[in-house]
């Protein structure tokens, strides 16, 4: 467990901007820097980090707070993870006792699992390296494909033995649990007695699912090791097993999520603002060892939304380098629509016959290569006219042509690049632009209609299903806290600790000094008021703990919680929602910070009145004929309403010039 101590130290060498660019490419905006907000479908930088405050927040979704926040909602890990990755991107060491049986049962699978895939990762990678058949079989393959072994440690190659169970011992060896290697998929069970048993006692057998591959990890965006591929090396075996066998779909790998060599080359593509996409694992490394570092590869399965929206975090320039066979020409045609559709721009570039990026880049010198791709790439309009108006000469073939390249450009979702397109297309294709137009917004309007379709029936579709309904989460909960109550609540973390009264006499006659957040305190505990959100009460009895502490700051004690809600509540509501930085406040005197949270408090009063009123008008109607009961609840009906009357009075004296 990590000490309060070493969290601080954590915090204070944390640089946002350095953390959130690792995962977002940021451009400096003022004093502040913007980017692509990776939690929802952005297509206009709304994402903004402050490097003096160390907090980010998304103008567009909401979403925000500090590094450590970040870190858990876009990688999905949690809080002591988030720590750790900190801990070691700064160098600070982390001392932790020896987590109990309990604690260790309490961790969770996604942080088991990941742990197994990393020591997995390094049991392959010394195998390879300092084994006998490792070096003799592995390492000799990965020579035969030209790999140095500097690109080998880079993207942490490995093998794995050929004996069917020698992971599984290694790793129970090591106290790793069975249900863990199951979960990866590193391992699988097979049952050693009878295979076709129903026997809930019948005994199994692990068994490696990599057994005697070369071995290539898959790292997420952030580092961490998701999923392996394994290549049987045996030529033996061709056409009887297949070449290539992955990862199956975990809790921590979805193979349509991620990308080979996406960790290797995120710093490369955000410098050169431009990706190349290949197909397989040795294509990434062999552009790599040429010195082209800005390639990530789909590794055989079709390019999906959530791949495309991973790289416009890092640039919108894509070209998509595949070979020039029929299978790289379709790969080609499947993703230029897609890519389009997510505000990228698509070049193409199919190899000579007979290469891949992997044998192409192993015979030329990076600056022949990048010489070789700047002249042969081409737009996606020229790349289907090629191919799809080549030799035609039949008039409707070519009108289907036309039609599939004016679908493509129908997708682009800016209006001006469309149009752009458009006229581009009207010159190459010797076709009116009038004509383009029309058949463009058929393309448009048959695509919404679509979607209205869809839309509908998911509607009527979720209508009908019987649902159990989440945990409130933390918008929830804003949402059904009142407008008075976030009011009072971003007062209290923008200013709490700010002293608005300091000359009250206290019952021994003593005078006293009384912060904004101590203030509301009292008032509250004067008749036992508390909000309606849970985290709303949480702050205010902690911006009261901790005014005891001398050098006590509320905005960042609370935008730097360790309780992620605490944190994430602190980023939503104690930042103004047109901008960041401090340079821009009115700058306020104390009474206007006490006029204006005794106004809140009063309104407060009033809210909570309101409602009492309306409650006992409900429990008079359903009070029938009942005497007794309708005069208590008149009596109590009319007490209320002459404190709100009262309070009412006072607060039309009470305002705020």
């Amino acid at each position: 467990m990590i000490d309060r101590a070493t969290v601080d130290k954590i915090m204070e060498a944390v640089n946002i901007v350095d953390v959130v660019g690792e995962f977002v490419n940021l451009r400096k905006a003022g004093v502040n820097y913007k980017g692509l907000c990776p939690f929802h479908d952005d297509k206009t930088p709304s994402f903004m980090v402050s490097p003096a405050r160390q907090i980010c927040k998304c103008f567009a979704c909401g979403e925000g707070g500090n590094a450590v926040n970040f870190l858990m909602k876009h990688e999905q890990i949690t809080y002591p993870e988030a720590l750790r990755w900190l801990a070691k991107k700064y160098n600070i060491e982390i001392q932790e006792r020896e987590l109990t049986d309990d604690e260790k049962r309490e961790q969770s699978d996604r942080e088991s699992m990941f742990v197994v895939n990393e020591w997995a990762c390094q049991y392959f990678h010394e195998i390879l390296k300092n084994d006998v058949d490792g070096m003799a079989i592995g390492k000799q393959y990965f020579r035969s494909r030209g790999i140095r072994d500097d690109i080998i440690e880079k993207f942490q190659l490995g093998f794995a033995l050929s004996k069917r169970d020698a992971l599984a011992n290694e790793a129970k060896r090591k106290g790793f649990k069975e249900e863990f290697l199951i979960k990866t998929g590193l391992c699988y069970e097979r049952n050693v007695e009878n295979a076709n048993s129903q026997e809930p006692n019948a005994k199994s057998q692990l068994i490696d699912r990599f057994a005697g591959r070369a071995i290539f990890p898959w790292l997420n965006v952030s580092g961490k090791v998701v999923a392996f591929g394994g290549r049987k090396l045996d030529a033996a075996t061709k056409g009887v097993q297949q070449k290539y066998v992955n990862s199956p779909d975990s809790e921590i790998y979805h193979k349509d999520h991620e990308l080979y060599g996406i960790y290797q080359a995120k710093k490369a593509i955000s410098k050169e603002d431009c990706v190349y996409m290949v197909e397989g694992y040795t294509d990434v490394i062999a552009m790599h060892q040429c010195g082209l570092e800005n390639v990530v590869a789909n590794s055989g399965t079709a390019l999906s939304v959530y791949q495309i929206k991973l790289l416009r975090r890092f640039t919108q320039n894509i070209v998509l380098l595949y070979d020039g066979d029929e299978a790289g020409i379709h790969a080609a045609m499947r993703g230029t629509d897609m890519l389009l559709q997510e505000g990228m721009n698509v070049k193409v570039l199919l190899l000579p016959d007979g290469d891949d990026p992997d044998s192409f880049a192993r015979k030329h010198t990076v600056q022949q290569l990048k010489e070789y791709i700047e002249q042969h790439q081409t737009d996606f309009i020229q790349f289907k006219t090629d191919l799809l108006l080549k030799n035609v000469k039949d008039p409707i073939k070519r009108a289907e042509a036309i039609n599939n390249i004016v679908h493509s450009v129908a997708v682009i979702p800016d209006p001006i690049v469309r149009a752009t397109y458009i006229g581009e297309c009207a010159r190459r294709l010797g076709v009116d632009e009038r004509t383009l137009i029309t058949q463009t917004n058929k393309f448009i309007a048959g695509e919404r209609e679509e979607q209205r379709k869809t839309a509908e029936r998911e509607e009527r579709q979720q209508g009908a299903e019987i649902s159990v309904p989440d945990p409130v989460g933390l918008h929830t909960q804003l949402e059904q806290s009142t407008e008075v109550e976030r009011l009072i609540i971003q007062n209290i973390i923008r200013h709490g600790d700010a002293i608005i009264f300091d000359d009250l006499e206290a019952e021994d006659g003593s005078v006293v000094s009384m912060n904004l957040a101590q203030y509301v305190d009292f008032d509250f505990s004067q008749d036992q008021l508390s909000f309606s959100n849970p985290i709303y009460n949480k702050v205010l009895r902690e911006a009261v703990e901790q005014s005891e502490i001398p050098g006590f700051k509320a905005d960042r004690y609370f935008m730097q919680h360790p309780d992620p809600d605490v944190s994430r509540l602190a980023t939503m509501l104690g930042i103004a929602n047109h901008q960041l930085s401090r340079s821009f406040d009115r700058e306020e005197t104390i009474k206007d910070l006490r006029q204006r949270i005794q106004h809140l408090i009063l309104d407060f009063r009033m809210d909570i009145l309101n409602q009492h009123l309306k409650h006992l008008q409900r429990q008079l109607k359903d009070a029938g004929s009942a005497m007794e009961r309708i005069k208590e609840l008149m009596d109590d009906y009319k007490q209320t309403q002459e404190l709100r009357n009262a309070l009412a009075r006072q607060r039309g004296t009470d305002v705020i010039v």
